[in-house]
């Protein structure tokens, strides 16, 4: 459908589609009269809140007529002990996807070129066009990043390097090897954002903390959110850490109150409640485990995943896929948008939703 006020609006906006969520279980229920249907598209934690998490809010709701702490003090105090940093190296957001967007608009513009993978987030080309970069896409290597692929496309107009570690949607993940030598080979006027989402989840030896490398590279960012492994999906709170002079520039395109007063106080008590932590990657072991199995069983091949999710190639057009599933009851997420037509993901639910989705997918196959 053409827009009639497309010639009056930023450059960038005129081929930039919107992100597209995960379909909420209200619309599915409302759409195709489905009832007792289960949610698998949204890398969610299905563990439910933490206790601690529902206490601290409950203790905060007689404050819901004043505004937030707009610096958000004890939050970035907290998370500045936990990595190490000053509290002036911390940048709230709103979810980490809002500090991936003030990246983009505090160092990207027209004529900058904004430099990521195949199949990697699509926040990252949104937030880049939205501002009128130029888009560089690396082609990926065994559905990851192939570093040396990237570091031959850098330029001198190249202004922010974007890298996902684990990579979402394909579970795809960096050794500290060669992202340490990437990084150090990014010219230090290049902001090299490392976005975290899932770092949690991982258990390999060899995977990094970036965080821990803020002092060597100050063009390093590194952006963790709280909706994933912590269970805060819908309180939107996520964080970037970075040099004081790259946080000084990001907290100036920061939105006023862009962490509510409800998302700080949860995310606090979130940081201090290391067994509901436990218990969330835990329950994601046995789900990966579980679905890799049955994946397994139907034949189907597989992206190996150090996330909370799986990327299933279902060697057929997914989107066919999906629609049955969704008649049974079952949203997952096809992932066409990122040139995927063949391949699902699915996010790790409790058991008995991931055995669920198993027989629904084995049914519709």
């Amino acid at each position: 459908m053409s827009n009639r006020f497309i010639e009056q609006a930023a450059p960038g906006l005129a081929a930039l589609k919107p992100y597209v969520p995960g379909k909420p279980l209200s619309q599915l229920e409302r759409e195709y009269g489905v009832s007792n249907s289960i949610k698998l598209a949204s890398n969610e934690n299905p563990l439910g809140p933490s206790p601690k998490v529902v206490d601290a809010i409950k203790a905060r709701l007689a404050d819901l007529t004043r505004y937030p702490d707009g610096g958000a003090f004890a939050l970035r105090t907290a998370l500045a002990g936990r990595h190490g940093v000053d509290p002036s190296c911390v940048t709230v957001g709103n979810g980490s996807n809002d500090v991936l967007d003030m990246i983009a608009r505090a160092f990207l513009w027209p004529g900058r070129e904004s430099l990521f993978s195949q199949y990697a987030f699509a926040v990252y080309p949104l937030s880049s066009m939205a501002v009128g970069a130029d888009l560089k896409i690396a082609p990926a290597r065994d559905y990851g990043h192939d570093l040396a692929a990237m570091q031959g496309m850098l330029s001198d107009k190249t202004g922010v390097v974007w890298i996902a570690n684990p990579n979402n949607p394909s579970g795809t993940r960096l050794g500290e090897t060669e992202l340490r030598a990437f990084v150090a080979a990014v010219p230090p006027t290049v902001i090299v954002v490392i976005d975290e989402a899932y770092f949690e989840y991982v258990h390999a030896d060899d995977h990094p903390d970036t965080s821990g490398w803020l002092g060597e590279f100050p063009n390093l960012v590194v952006t963790r959110t709280f909706s994933k492994a912590y269970g805060l999906a819908a309180l939107r709170v996520g964080y970037g850490l970075s040099h004081p002079d790259v946080a000084d520039l990001l907290n100036r395109v920061r939105q006023p109150f862009n962490v509510d007063s409800l998302a700080q106080a949860a995310a606090l008590a979130a940081l201090d409640d290391a067994d509901y932590l436990r218990r969330s990657v835990a329950l994601n072991d046995r789900g990966m485990r579980q679905l890799v199995d049955g994946v397994e069983r139907l034949g189907l091949d597989y992206i190996p995943s150090s996330g909370n999710f799986l990327t299933i190639d279902l060697a057929r057009d997914a989107a066919a896929v999906d629609e049955a599933l969704l008649r049974n009851g079952v949203i997952t997420r096809p992932v066409a948008n990122y040139g995927l037509p063949n391949h699902l993901r699915v996010s790790i639910g409790l058991g008995y939703e991931n055995e669920r989705f198993l027989a629904a997918l084995e049914q519709v196959l």
